[in-house]
């Protein structure tokens, strides 16, 4: 058997089949109830108006199903636990138990149970386990009234299954799991709160706070503040509980005050009181049933008793709720006064109740002033729910701009704890985001600025398991300042790998062991006690080892900012809706949609160049005006569906695009002024490394490609001589100490694990403070510009394009690209050291004249010279040769000139004498020059050229224009004469005569999109798929004034859980934008000819009516079974409304009102399959199922 209580991710992932079953079979009896299902659909709408959410029907029904399954799957946990270590009593057992013996007891009973019961089922034999629970006083707070199982009940079947998930046995007739544990160890329910719903998980930004975290904190806040006042009567709150581990590690340690201060109590008496002085809440409810839970156990222990049926009632101060919005005012006084004394102040100041939240005792929990610590690991995400997003800021003022959770539960904190004589401490890890983030200017400068601060440290170098967020350690108390400097930890190295013990991480170590030595610094922290007044600005940087003093080398370096040289620095444009605007290179021609603009984004801004392979719906004039759409019918076609949508995009100020005055089709934001001059130099706004190009004009740019604008009169050099700075390792160090570390890729679930692989966000607010030479690269800025342009060109997709998809095309590009690559990187290297002596960090030129630096590869750099010694020597240990395709060396390059190498020795000798050029000449800083290998781009390129032949408009129409379906087989046919084509596909293929039906079927494997809705989405998304049918009947009764755009309810967003297949999402989106090439016709080709049968995704929906109509044709012809057809006349039903609203009328083509047509045809056909029209949306493929291998079963953890 397994030990469940030492297997918890093994014990998670077992469980989570049975949870998805739970969530299903609540949901079907959902749905199945119309008088319960209405009851529901009435609770949100009110939610939905007394604004605590602002999700969709789909969205907030499936929280509350998952809430309810995991609410019936925890409480028999809870049940198994019990009876394994006979917490309940000898003999008390349901489900399972310790032995044999007890099994076969809880089956007798079980069966006795139904013989006097036998209007029952396995449901409500279960519940008789719960009742006991109930019933004892110690556990009764598990199964109360606000507990999650009370939202709804499963199934009798479901439930079964359940019990027979439990009561599964090994071949040796021991139970699979097993909980009987002498410890008592409750850990594994963390592995369960964490990972058992991936729903819950997203929703709730579910995550572990790692122990040796937990008792750092607690070390630095609950310690202190026993030491200067009375035991009796101490609280301490942790007001994003989770699954209790600060809530578990506090208990611990008050639980030993208490025996050494009041050895004479009885020891119930002295746990309780420990216990009575811990508080937590959490938003999620079984998060807090885990933790009470887990206190239960733990306090049981405390009293050093066997029996929770002997045991008192414990005191638990936990509840579910959001701390965000419960709880009066720090004065006493209702936080919500309206004035009105008949209204519902909990109601009122929570927005809405739900069943899980006690609001009386969440106020009195949540009482501002109150509390002697304050401890947690609150949630680092954005507030996705737009209803909350405005309500927290409405109660937190430092709530500013595009803020995270980390701002409101800052001011939370420090709000709960007591002020005055003996003010509270507080303590927490916590994203980073905000020390650089311009959200997090207010929280600095005006919030923390004014507290009394005791530690900061930075703790993005630490490997913490599944942090995958940058985070630092903020404790404080809440009073004023009191003291002229902070204690602070400095980051210099982070982790250089994942330790075997995270606790023992090197960074860690280096934290916990000498935090309280000001002035220690080694090469992973620097431990100092900063001058208060340079934490009380934003924004902060954390940086040691030499940052500080580089940084403020090159603020002082010059009396000029970028932004005094120019006009503006900052966003172009968003969309708001970027799955709906941007669209592949492809997509506007097959949809005759005219409005489009090349996109930048921040991903296609790499060294110097820019690659535009993203098209935007643009509907604006020449003029930058927006245009009536109504008057362009393919775009209005392309808009529509997703009108919704689009109209209620929020803007600034939580105003809907359209209440702000906008088109419904128009961008939330289009800076016009920053297009009319065709020059920019546009930057990644998120990357590794500084990435600034110049372009042109003719574009427009994402969000994600900041511009930056120069005067109106200002040249192309002006330009330039900005961009070699700008591009400089100079000013990759700068932006890095001044910019906010995202901490994506490698190890830890995201934390890098070398500097140089950290992400960053550059932002024009930052770059606004960019100092400025006096000097500046120009025309070594004007040789690499060049060099990049000359590079564009021998991109695989623009030499086929130019030149045809040939052997030769291909084999001279490479090399010219080869050749010119070489050579930027020389000439990047020269701009580095012109650089550095621009900004006096040098005072020698230790470069050559520009054009004039030998050709270069990487591996050969003078900083990777310098670090291949390191790692030769063992001095250091990188990735980064290896991660750059390079090799390392450890002399200069024999086959340069002489004076160049020399030159190269000067600039190592440099690196070793003076401590800001070997703080800058590290990886971190310099170019990395990585991407897609030519031949991975030479794929694409090769793949693109091929699909945009194969959508020739010849292919998919009859010589009389009507939609000509075709199969892959038919498709090879059309093109094996074509010998530009099938050169083409050789290349790609790789082989010389590669069998063209074969290979055609390998390249379109992933390029079509099955025709019918049942084909492309699971349930989930058959459900959303619901929903947007209803807002397209709404949005047809607005069209045509029924109703208002305000009475349509948003609808739900996908997410590639909600399709069949992974490309199906790649194509489609959260929005399911129909951006594929290929309709997929799955099963619906003819009997002679077995390779798939597509369509052109560029017909519109009449053709496609057409075309299902001709398939159905085709089919019948072969003597089939018509009940195979179900599905074909299943997507004639899908597609009609779309062909009566856009295609009434007489087809001036085939000479029919399509409409009309299509409608006798289904009507006809229905019958002839003899399915109503309107059963015919509930056909669903037939599910196909897996062999399962046997498994060994599992063998006992220790």
């Amino acid at each position: 058997m397994t030990l469940a209580t030492t297997a918890g991710p093994q014990l998670t992932a077992a469980l989570k089949p049975q949870l998805a079953l739970l969530v299903d079979d609540i949901r079907a009896r959902l749905e199945s109830d119309a008088e319960e299902l209405g009851r529901w659909q009435a609770t949100h709408r009110q939610a939905v108006a007394e604004q605590r959410t602002a999700g969709s029907w789909t969205d907030w029904s499936e929280d509350q199903v998952t809430q309810a399954a995991v609410g019936w799957l925890l409480t028999s946990v809870f049940v198994r636990f019990c009876e394994d270590n006979l917490l309940l009593g000898d003999t008390a057992v349901w489900i399972a138990g310790p032995d044999r013996g007890l099994r076969q007891r809880a089956e007798d009973a079980e069966n006795d149970f139904y013989r006097r019961n036998q209007e029952f089922s396995y449901r409500e034999w279960l519940e008789v386990s719960f009742t006991a629970l109930r019933d004892c006083p110690a556990t009764q707070a598990l199964v109360d009234d606000h507990a999650a199982l009370n939202i709804a009940s499963p199934s009798s079947d479901a439930v079964q299954q359940l019990l027979s998930f439990w009561r599964r046995t090994g071949d040796d007739g021991e139970l699979i799991w097993s909980f009987a544990d002498a410890d008592l160890s409750t850990r594994f329910l963390g592995d369960l709160y964490q990972d058992l719903s991936e729903f819950a998980k997203k929703k709730y930004a579910l995550l572990q706070t790692p122990e040796f975290v937990e008792e750092f904190i607690l070390d630095r806040t609950l310690t202190p503040a026993l030491k200067d006042r009375p035991l009796e009567g101490f609280k301490l709150i942790d007001p994003t509980c989770g699954s209790g581990h600060f809530l578990l590690g506090a208990f611990a340690r008050l639980t030993e005050r208490w025996h050494e201060e009041a050895p004479g109590l009885e020891l119930r008496t002295r746990v309780d009181k420990a216990l009575s002085s811990i508080y937590g809440v959490d938003l999620n409810p079984f998060a807090v049933a885990i933790a009470k839970f887990r206190l239960i156990v733990a306090a049981l222990q405390a009293c050093g008793e066997s029996s929770l049926v002997d045991a008192p009632k414990f005191t638990l101060n936990l509840a579910a709720g959001d701390s965000l919005l419960h709880g009066p005012e720090a004065d006493g006084t209702d936080a919500f006064d309206y004035n009105d004394t008949a209204l519902n102040k909990d109601s009122v100041a929570s927005g809405f109740n739900y069943s899980t939240e006690d609001a009386a005792v969440l106020r009195s929990i949540l009482t501002p002033g109150t509390y002697d610590a304050v401890v947690g690991n609150p949630p680092y995400i954005v507030v996705n729910d737009k209803a909350l997003n405005i309500r927290y800021r409405e109660l937190y003022p430092y709530c500013k701009g595009k803020y995270a959770l980390t701002v409101p539960f800052m001011e939370l904190f420090f709000k709960l704890a007591k002020s005055g004589a003996r003010s509270g401490f507080t303590g927490q890890i916590t994203s980073n985001s905000f020390m650089k983030r311009e959200f997090g200017v207010p929280l600095i400068e005006e919030f923390l600025a004014n507290k009394d601060l005791l530690l900061v440290a930075d703790t993005s170098g630490a490997y913490i398991p599944g942090h995958g967020t940058p985070t630092v350690i903020v404790v404080g108390r809440n009073q004023g300042k009191k003291r002229d400097t902070v204690r602070t930890v400095l980051g210099v190295q982070g982790e250089p790998g994942a330790p075997e013990d995270p606790a023992k991480g090197k960074v860690w170590t280096s934290i916990t062991e000498h935090v309280d030595a000001p002035g220690y610094e080694d090469q992973w922290i620097s431990i100092l006690d900063l001058p208060r007044q340079a934490i009380s600005t934003h924004p902060w940087s954390l940086s040691g080892g030499g940052a500080v003093e580089a940084s403020l080398a090159l603020d002082t370096a010059t009396d000029s900012l970028l932004n005094d040289v120019t006009s503006s620095i900052g966003i172009t444009c968003f969309t708001l809706e970027d799955s709906v605007y941007l669209v592949d290179l492809a997509s506007p021609e097959r949809r005759g949609l005219k409005h489009v603009r090349p996109m930048i984004l921040g991903d296609q801004l790499r060294d110097w160049s820019e690659t535009p392979d993203i098209l935007a719906i643009f509907p604006y004039d020449d003029d930058f005006q927006p245009i009536d759409v109504e008057d362009n019918l393919n775009l209005l076609q392309f808009l529509w569906p997703y009108k919704t949508c689009i109209s209620n995009s929020k803007m600034f100020g939580d105003k809907t695009k359209v209440e702000s005055g906008l088109k419904w089709t128009e961008y939330g934001r289009l800076t016009a002024s920053k297009l009319r001059t065709p020059l920019s130099i546009t930057f990644a706004f998120v990357a590794t490394h500084n990435h600034f190009v110049l372009d042109r004009g003719g574009k427009v740019f994402n969000r994600s490609a900041p511009v930056i604008k120069l005067p109106k009169d200002a040249t192309e050099d002006d330009h330039l001589r900005l961009l070699g700075t700008l591009n400089s390792s100079t000013a990759c160090f700068w932006l890095k100490q001044n910019s906010h570390d995202k901490g994506n890729g490698g190890i830890g679930g995201g934390i890098a694990s070398e500097e140089w692989e950290r992400f960053y966000e550059f932002t024009g607010t930052t770059l606004k403070d960019f100092p400025l030479p006096a000097a500046a690269p120009l025309d070594r800025g004007r040789r690499i510009d060049t060099l990049a342009q000359q590079l564009s060109a021998q991109e695989p997709a623009a030499a086929i394009e130019a030149h045809g998809a040939t052997r030769a095309t291909i084999d001279a590009a490479r090399s010219q690209h080869a050749h010119i690559r070489t050579l930027m990187i020389a000439e990047q290297e020269e701009l580095d050291w012109e650089v550095y002596r621009n900004y006096g960090l040098i005072d020698d030129d230790l470069t050559v004249p520009v054009g004039k630096a030998p050709e270069t590869v990487l591996g050969e750099r003078t900083f990777e010279i310098v670090l291949a010694r390191k790692v030769a020597s063992g001095e250091s240990e990188t990735a980064w040769f290896s991660r750059h395709n390079s090799t390392p060396i450890t002399a200069v390059p024999a086959q340069w000139p002489s004076a160049y190498r020399e030159l190269i020795e000067k600039r190592i000798a440099a690196i070793e004498s003076n401590p800001f050029i070997r703080l800058l000449e590290k990886p971190e800083y310099k170019r990395r020059w990585a991407g897609e290998t030519w031949d991975t781009k030479l794929q694409s390129a090769l793949k693109d050229w091929l699909l945009d032949r194969l959508e020739d408009q010849s292919l998919w129409f009859t010589p009389n224009g009507t939609p000509q379906p075709r199969s892959i087989g038919e498709l090879a046919g059309q093109v094996e004469t074509n010998t530009e084509f099938i050169d083409a596909l050789d290349l790609w293929a790789g082989q010389k005569d590669a069998p063209v039906t074969a290979t055609l079927i390998k390249l379109l494997a992933d390029e079509g999109v099955p025709y019918l809705a049942a084909m492309r989405y699971k349930d989930s998304g058959l459900r959303k798929r619901a929903e947007w049918e209803r807002v397209w009947d709404l949005q047809r009764d607005e069209d045509a004034g029924l109703i208002a755009a305000t009475d349509i309810p948003v609808p739900p967003k996908y997410t590639g859980a909600d399709f069949v297949k992974q490309s199906y999402w790649s194509h489609r989106g959260k929005l399911d934008v129909p951006k594929e090439r290929f309709i997929s016709y799955l099963g619906a080709g003819r009997e002679t000819d077995p390779t798939p049968l597509l369509g052109w995704a560029g017909w519109n929906q009449a053709q496609q009516g057409i075309a299902l109509a001709t398939i159905y044709a085709w089919r019948e012809s072969e003597g089939i079974d018509l009940g195979e057809l179900v599905p074909t006349v299943a997507g004639i039903a899908e597609i009609l409304p779309w062909v009566k609203q856009w295609h009434a009328g007489v087809d001036p083509t085939i000479g029919l009102d399509l409409a009309e047509y299509l409608t006798g045809q289904l009507a006809e056909k229905s019958a002839a399959v003899n399915v109503p029209v309107d059963d015919l949306n509930k056909w669903r493929p037939v599910k196909t199922t897996r062999a399962r291998k046997a498994t060994a079963r599992k063998a006992v953890q220790q």
